[in-house]
């Protein structure tokens, strides 16, 4: 999320963005998923430590942030805890300071801005400042070079450390629209699409221990389908990374994208027809 005025995909803006995670349902499967295995983690990151820090890369408007860090206050009431927070766009680092200015959870949490990308802060901090949970919630679809980012993170790991890294998930209709439509997708601020399957197989190759948990969730798209519908065009917008959806592609590639959406990235129930938008929440060990 390194660019100044967008975030996710790029030519979408904040306002697209952000009307997606409300008709996703996005944000609350994630936070259901949180709620069910961050407390046993942060346990296990915490025991015997008297302070904690947390890195949160990419972090957006703060919504999970202010979960995750929640939950880890309500764990360990009496320790100090930082959160270094790596954002690119200054729209949702204002968002998520007011969001943290007004939740009381926090009030005892010391924060730490840094205003670029995640590629920026690799060269400009180079594991100056080691942490106790490092997470990356829907970015490592913009990084570089997927291998040096999780190395690069996964070096700033203390003892007993966790890296979360939450993604789209390997067979779910997002990994199968932009894996069909790479040549006209990757164009922008992704350029390799990468799902929980490409995540798993190189913390593999890097010879990592880690564990998955699934993250379920669909969401209707029912109206992509209805050209005059501007809740469709908007949806349509954001999925595949353009500001206007029917401007962007020629009419042969809209009907193919829509086909696939269709048939291959969501099931029908009851005349409606829900996307496949199933999600992977991954625990990389120190």
């Amino acid at each position: 999320m390194s660019a100044e005025t967008h975030t996710c995909y790029e030519g979408c803006s904040v306002n697209i963005f952000q009307f997606y995670l409300e008709k996703s349902g996005e944000h609350a499967a994630i936070v259901k998923c949180l709620q069910n295995v961050l407390p046993a983690e942060f346990q296990r990151i915490g025991a015997g430590k008297s302070s904690l820090d947390v890195l949160g890369v990419g972090s957006g408007g703060g919504e999970m942030d202010v979960q995750i860090l929640s939950l880890l206050q309500s764990a360990f009431p009496s320790a100090p805890i930082t959160a270094d927070i790596v954002e690119g766009s200054s729209e949702l680092t204002a968002n998520f300071k007011a969001l943290a200015a007004k939740t009381a959870d926090l009030k005892n949490i010391q924060f730490s801005w840094h205003s670029m990308s995640s590629e920026e802060y690799e060269k400009a901090k180079g594991g100056i400042k080691k942490f106790d949970f490092i997470h990356m919630i829907q970015m490592i679809y913009y990084v570089k070079s997927l291998a040096e980012s999780i190395k690069f993170h996964h070096g700033l790991l203390k003892n007993n450390g966790r890296l979360m890294i939450i993604v789209e998930a390997a067979n779910s209709g997002w990994d199968i629209l932009w894996k069909t439509y790479k040549k006209e997708l990757c164009v922008g601020s992704i350029t390799e699409y990468r799902s929980s399957g490409e995540v798993a197989a190189c913390l593999k190759d890097q010879s990592l221990k880690f564990e998955e948990h699934p993250v379920p969730n669909s969401f209707d798209i029912t109206e992509c389908f209805d050209s005059g519908s501007v809740t469709g065009e908007r949806l349509l917008s954001f999925m595949t990374g353009r500001e206007h959806f029917y401007e962007s592609f020629s009419p042969e590639v809209r009907a193919g994208i829509l086909d696939v959406l269709r048939n291959k990235c969501s099931t029908e129930n009851d005349g409606r027809l829900f996307f496949n938008g199933n999600l992977s929440c991954i625990f990389v060990h120190a």
